[in-house]
């Protein structure tokens, strides 16, 4: 018997629903190109490390830099709070978890410094490598001055959840469109995944638009507030939009994956579903030396009244080098990023990330499993 439905709903996919089909021609790894630009600033690689403070400070965002990648800094994260970043740093990573949240929600509680703001985004700069740095809303007008006088190449105005169009009792808030015309930067939004509201936010003149809303290993948006789009699914339509507007006027707007991966399959399987760069966050707070100490919070954690966001142990497992390039011996695809993401493009026939956006996929839930069976059982 059928009922009337008050609406209907639409199956989405996450990275371990989904397979890539090889390719009718294979290419070599080593000549494939994975490079990636934001405006004029050119990376030669798509992976950007994620605005957290356990992630990116002044001086592993320098580091990564000069490996060819980019990272953003959060100028409204400890950095620009506290002088002595580190010790601070130090702190959240010895306290136990019963009592972290409690923590971060008094460390954060004190205001940014403008004098701060300057000075990790020149000593960014002073690096020798490109500065991204993140804002959200709120902060924007006040704090970008201060960061562009201070050098910032690429500005990423970055919540929860962002879309073109805010209603709100509060006197005039952040244009977007106004924004880009003033900075003379490129400007990088999210987060957001629906066709609709990328579309929107791309014809503010953006420059690429982050992709996810609570997927972060240490974000917990989607268990406190019930809301996001599985991975492959949000950058399929998101992609979608910016195919939309290309044709619009001409004009090409990266779609950036943020949040989600473990493991490199996640990666190829993020530019397969139309993604041009990928932001990750917990893989590189695994590094050797990060800020986090071998932990990882998330962005909302902090939050004074509804904390979105929880402490996880990452542990230091190797060198940034090695999560990012190799050479690695661990087989479970957690080292050697940009190393999965060649061996993928090479096995698909795509020569560069246009044409793996182009990769044919399919729906198989059984692909992480089919087969697996003495590994499983075994552990290995």
């Amino acid at each position: 018997m059928q009922y009337p439905k008050f609406k209907e709903m639409e199956r989405a996919y996450g990275f371990d629903e989904v397979a890539l089909v090889p390719g009718d021609l294979t290419v070599n790894p080593d000549q494939t190109d994975l490079s990636f630009a934001v405006g004029p600033h050119q990376f030669e690689f798509p992976i950007m490390a994620s605005a957290m403070d356990a992630v990116v400070s002044p001086s592993s965002a320098i580091a990564y830099g000069k490996l060819g990648g980019l990272a953003v800094l959060n100028l409204e994260g400890v950095q620009t709070r506290y002088e002595d970043a580190d010790a601070i740093l130090e702190k959240i990573s010895v306290t136990p978890q019963a009592e972290v949240t409690a923590l971060l929600q008094k460390l954060y509680a004190e205001p940014i410094k403008e004098e701060l703001v300057a000075k990790r985004v020149r000593t960014i700069k002073e690096g020798g490598v490109t500065c991204a740095a993140s804002l959200t809303p709120a902060n924007t007008k006040r704090l970008v001055p201060v960061a562009l006088d201070a050098g910032m190449d690429i500005l990423v105005v970055q919540s929860t959840v962002t879309t073109a169009t805010h209603l709100s009792k509060s006197a005039k808030g952040l244009v977007l469109s106004e924004l880009c015309e003033q900075v003379g930067i490129p400007v990088i939004v999210g987060n957001c995944c629906s066709y609709n509201a990328a579309l929107e936010l791309m014809r503010t003149g953006i420059a690429a638009i982050l992709v996810g809303v609570g997927p972060g290993a240490a974000c917990t948006s989607r268990e406190v507030l019930g809301i996001g789009v599985p991975q492959v699914s949000a950058t399929s339509e998101c992609a979608a939009a910016r195919e939309t507007y290309v044709k619009e006027t001409g004009r090409y707007v990266s779609i950036i994956t943020d949040g989600g991966f473990r493991v490199g399959s996640d990666v190829c399987k993020a530019f397969a579903a139309g993604a041009d760069a990928v932001m990750i966050g917990s893989p590189l707070a695994q590094a050797i030396g990060a800020p986090g100490r071998g932990y990882h919070w998330g962005m909302s954690h902090p939050h004074p009244a509804l904390p979105r966001g929880t402490r996880v142990k990452v542990g230091s497992v190797a060198t940034l080098e090695q999560i990012l390039f190799g050479p690695t011996s661990v087989t479970d695809g957690t080292q050697n990023f940009v190393g999965a993401l060649r061996t993928s493009m090479g096995m698909c026939g795509a020569r560069d990330i246009r044409e793996m956006q182009h990769t044919r996929m399919i729906i198989a839930p059984s692909i992480k499993t089919e087969g697996k069976y003495l590994q499983m059982i075994q552990g290995a």
